[in-house]
């Protein structure tokens, strides 16, 4: 109850921060992501996670890098269990590959033209969570509806930034903590009041070890047949 209770009064905290353009953490003002570069890293192999030629993006381009920790069935006795999740195994079994036994690397484009403008929020940390947003809406300057109106599935990701050199690692990462999936459609559409689109707003759990100050929301946008068609990520002002 206690839990519920935390939970319920951190989305009341939020909302006011979550729904505003001024949030302090949200992927306004921030360049559009033209892929998804998605490293999988086997909880077992520790020497993966401190090699200096991990694959990375050009950073001519801008892109939204994520790094999975893949549980194994050592458990809690793998070298990077701490940071291992199952959203890692259904993130592979979603893009139907199968666990690595030391990497592998997913990169999806983000197909144009996007069906409006998508954005990542968060507000502050609160009883280790975070309340976190994610909605699609018409683009600046278009017309006041998006331009298909779905299915879309979302998804909306905790992430934890750790700098190279630090936690051994010899490149920068941003290492998932936390996933919401949805799906949008006609049914949870905004008011016509609001505008036409689609907003969610919900409390992420913070993981334990994970360090508030380095996390950071990140989220895409697949269509009906799962093409990826818009990615955004967050920065603290």
């Amino acid at each position: 109850m206690r839990s519920a209770i935390a939970a319920a009064t951190l989305i009341s905290a939020c909302l006011p921060l979550l729904a505003s353009a001024q949030a302090t953490c949200s992927s306004d003002g921030q360049p559009r992501p033209v892929a998804v570069f998605e490293r999988f890293i086997s909880a077992d192999c520790e020497a993966c996670w401190g090699e200096s030629n991990t694959p990375a993006p050009s950073a001519r381009s801008p892109a939204l890098v994520l790094d999975w920790i893949v549980p194994t069935a050592a458990g809690d006795d793998a070298p990077l269990s701490a940071a291992a999740t199952n959203d890692a195994l259904a993130r592979l079994q979603a893009l139907g590959r199968s666990a690595p036994a030391r990497s592998d690397v997913h990169i999806a484009a983000t197909e144009a033209p996007a069906p409006g403008r998508l954005r990542v929020a968060h507000g502050l940390p609160f009883n280790d969570y975070l309340g976190a947003a994610i909605s699609l809406s018409p683009a600046r300057g278009g017309s006041q509806r998006v331009a298909t109106p779905g299915p879309w599935t979302f998804h909306l990701l905790l992430v934890e930034s750790i700098p190279a050199g630090a936690e051994g690692t010899a490149v920068a990462r941003n290492v998932v903590r936390n996933m919401l999936q949805g799906s949008w459609d006609e049914r949870n559409q905004l008011s016509k009041k609001e505008h036409s689109g689609w907003k969610e707003i919900r409390p992420m759990r913070i993981p334990e070890g994970a360090k508030p100050e380095r996390l950071r929301m990140v989220g895409w946008l697949q269509d009906a047949q799962g093409r990826m068609v818009a990615a955004a990520q967050s920065a603290c002002r």
